[in-house]
């Protein structure tokens, strides 16, 4: 086969030639806008999963929808060691950009711009001292206006970003329209930088003001919300987005190599998606994999037993291996131990598949390694910390990186 026409894209945030079994999603927030853009009240959306299962381009292709109903939009991606401030006024400040030229008064744009740049100003860094920031911390946002007095700028940033979000939609409705705000990585939010985005949603929703967040995480986010603020359960709508089920997962393969003139025998299709287990960038890795190695059309399922060790070897150290580097020696006993637990668990749970979804008692941990629980406490803060770890229920853990239980089975100890 052919590889310059290889159409399969295994890559962090990259879309794949055929964005399968997320109709519904996409179905949903088609109302959303809908709704929004009618006056009708309408919650923020979440979505949650894995990492691997596409939330990040799926939060893209929400993101086209809103700008092709001539939305302002923005993105941006959540840092634990960054503030929210400068990231999120950059973001307003591209949506409006976009709805300036459709605004008849220059003037209210330039002034929710003043309030947008002390907003932004207000949460620069110091230096010792109380000294000017360094060049480098400065925001260089291109605002010619003076920034604002009085508005978004208490230090506050609870109260600031309910005050700058509604100017934001006040802006867009003078144009008949809205804002959605995209955060990715959301779980990597500060405490306070949490509950100040669902206060500023919740009084959003109250006035029916054109704006929306839409945020992504991993699946303890709504846990993260609700630590926050608890009438974050009925603010948000949340959307777990998880594997593709068989349909979905072949025609991610099949709409693409047809459009190529190749096809795929149905034990070909059968041995993919054990091999993938339907996670979104393993179909992608796989299925470049076989294409690559692949004879001729139809595709086999021999192809597919001659390319998967090549698959899998490059998610050994791409997907994989770059995570498991990260973790300290005391992290990565803490993971070995609860890969050895997770497969029992996974085999009790459903009949002995190997998905390592299965969430692991902590006390089970400490008792596999000996150890009081107390005393793993730091090694499992940090995995959670560097995001190789969740915990969705009191008590329990589990990977947030689908099959790495398994990969860890496979590493020497």
């Amino acid at each position: 086969m052919d590889p310059v026409r290889n159409p399969y894209a295994p890559g962090a945030g990259q879309r794949p030639p055929e964005l399968a079994g997320r109709g519904r999603e996409l179905d949903v927030f088609d109302i959303v806008l809908e709704r929004v853009a009618r006056g009708r009240p309408e919650r923020s959306l979440m979505l949650t999963g894995l990492r691997g299962v596409g939330k990040t381009v799926l939060l893209n292709t929400l993101r086209s929808q809103a700008i092709n109903r001539l939305w302002g939009s923005g993105k941006i991606e959540a840092r634990p060691d960054q503030s929210l401030r400068r990231p999120i006024a950059a973001a307003l400040h591209m949506a409006v950009r976009e709805l300036a030229p459709r605004h008849r008064a220059p003037d209210r744009i330039d002034a929710f711009l003043g309030v947008l740049k002390a907003f932004a100003q207000r949460g620069a860094p110091t230096g010792r001292g109380g000294t000017a920031p360094k060049l480098r911390d400065r925001w260089q946002p291109g605002i010619d206006v003076p920034a604002a007095s009085g508005r978004a700028d208490s230090g506050d940033i609870e109260i600031d970003l309910v005050e700058l979000l509604t100017d934001a939609a006040s802006v867009a409705s003078d144009v008949g329209t809205g804002v959605a705000v995209f955060i990715d990585e959301m779980q990597d939010l500060g405490p306070e930088e949490v509950s100040a985005l669902c206060a500023a949603c919740h009084e959003l929703s109250q006035l029916g003001a054109p704006l929306i967040v839409v945020g992504a995480g991993l699946p303890h986010l709504p846990a993260v919300l609700s630590a926050a603020k608890s009438y974050s359960e009925r603010l948000f709508r949340y959307q777990r987005i998880d594997r593709l089920d068989r349909i979905a997962a072949d025609q991610a393969l099949c709409a693409p190599a047809e459009r190529e003139d190749v096809e795929y025998e149905a034990k070909a299709l059968d041995l993919l998606y054990e091999k993938s287990g339907g996670y979104p960038y393993f179909v992608q890795a796989y299925g470049k994999a076989t294409w690559d190695h692949a004879p001729r059309s139809p595709i086999t399922a021999a192809d597919v037993r001659v390319a998967a060790p090549e698959a899998e070897a490059e998610l050994a150290v791409g997907f994989f291996g770059s995570r498991f580097e990260r973790a300290t020696p005391a992290e990565r006993e803490y993971m070995r131990a609860m890969a050895a637990l997770s497969l029992v668990e996974g085999a009790a749970d459903g009949g002995g598949r190997d998905d390592m979804d299965a969430a692991v008692p902590t006390a089970e941990i400490a008792r596999a390694l000996g150890r009081k629980p107390a005393s793993l406490s730091p090694a499992r803060d940090a995995l959670i910390k560097k995001g190789l770890i969740y915990s969705g229920e009191r008590g329990t853990v589990a990977f947030t990186v689908p099959h790495f239980g398994r990969y860890l089975r496979t590493q020497p100890a």
